[in-house]
């Protein structure tokens, strides 16, 4: 043995400390290891790349909550729901039975860039961050942040598809359709209206689940009617099934539109279940009922794009409303790899 050579090498080479790196597909790596991601797919932020991998999905994360009114944090949602996937390698559905990211093609397009206390500067970043990824052809899953950001993110894809319509199917506690917030006309409680107001879409392809508690009031509601807006509240669910509801929504919302938007609000979930939101309100949908509500969606209506929004991780004390979100995301996405490997077109083509 050389004298330069430390005694305990032979060790290491018994271990194979020393030999060269095993290579593995990033899809293998565990969660904790490497940059964070959803699903651990590749973070491809340039656009021109987006298109030419012919991306399916696009993930973007909106770390926004200027416009909150009560609980702050979640700016720090996408993190928090990106995180929250825990399984790695090839992942399989139980539920859809297929293979989402080897049926379909998708990345994680990164973050648009918001800084706090800059809240019309945070939604034109988002509403050019959706606006530029859609255009290549993915659909948008974005990750919030808080409910405001509809408002960019369905613009973004109303402006994108003209003429075609665009309908949204809305899981909420709450309506979201109020005047304003406090006087500002970008609140977290507004959103819905003003995307009716600008005409991105009819009020009569508006169609909300899950809603309950003690808003909107009596004013806000009369204007929702006035403007054809179609609510299902916690009590129909309770009545009549999630299933047999969003069945009725889906019909509604595709009343004249094209395709879907779904604005998935963690609120709507029981507090019990998902804790880490800014307004929780008891009551909510159990964590099932939504994610099978979601696939049922994906399965058989074009999908637009989605957001997710609303997930606090400060007051997510087990993960579990992060969790949930990341589910609610993963099911959408199953349901649309299923339709592909089935032969169906789901990525926005101009021509279609």
């Amino acid at each position: 043995m050389s004298p330069n050579t430390p005694p305990f090498a032979a060790s290491l080479a018994a271990l194979g400390w020393n030999g060269a790196p095993e290579q593995r597909d990033p899809l293998d790596r565990p969660s904790y290891v490497g940059p964070v991601s959803f699903a651990q797919l590749p973070w491809v932020e340039d656009v021109a790349e987006i298109r030419r991998r012919k991306a399916d999905i696009a993930i973007i994360g909106a770390p926004f909550d200027d416009a909150v009114t009560h609980r702050p944090g979640t700016r720090f949602g996408p993190r928090a729901i990106r995180e929250a996937q825990y399984q790695t390698g090839t992942l399989h559905s139980l539920q859809v039975g297929v293979e989402p990211f080897t049926a379909l093609t998708a990345i994680d397009a990164g973050d648009a860039v918001v800084y706090p206390g800059r809240l019309e500067h945070g939604h034109g970043a988002i509403y050019r961050k959706v606006r530029e990824v859609a255009e290549t052809g993915a659909i948008p899953i974005v990750l919030g942040g808080d409910h405001s950001i509809t408002w960019p993110n369905a613009t973004a894809i109303a402006e994108m598809r003209w003429p075609q319509r665009i309908g949204i199917l809305h899981f909420d506690a709450h309506a979201d359709a109020s005047i304003d917030g406090y006087g500002s006309l970008h609140s977290h409680g507004s959103p819905m209206r003003r995307l009716i107001e600008s005409g991105a879409v009819l009020g009569k392809n508006f169609v909300q689940v899950g809603l309950r508690g003690y808003f909107p009031d009596n004013e806000t509601l009369g204007w929702m009617r006035e403007h054809g807006m179609r609510s299902h509240f916690m009590t129909e669910i309770e009545e009549h099934g999630s299933e047999a509801v969003i069945a009725t929504a889906i019909a509604e919302a595709l009343d004249g539109p094209d395709a879907i938007w779904i604005s998935l609000d963690i609120d709507v979930v029981d507090p019990g279940l998902a804790p880490g939101t800014g307004t929780p309100e008891p009551g909510g949908m159990l964590s099932r009922e939504l994610l099978r509500g979601l696939r049922q969606i994906a399965a058989q209506v074009p999908i637009a794009g989605m957001d997710i929004v609303e997930v606090s991780p400060p007051y997510d004390w087990a993960e579990s409303t992060a969790m949930i979100a990341n589910r609610a995301a993963l099911e959408v996405i199953s349901a649309l790899a299923k339709r592909k490997e089935s032969g169906e077109t789901i990525r926005w083509e101009p021509s279609r």
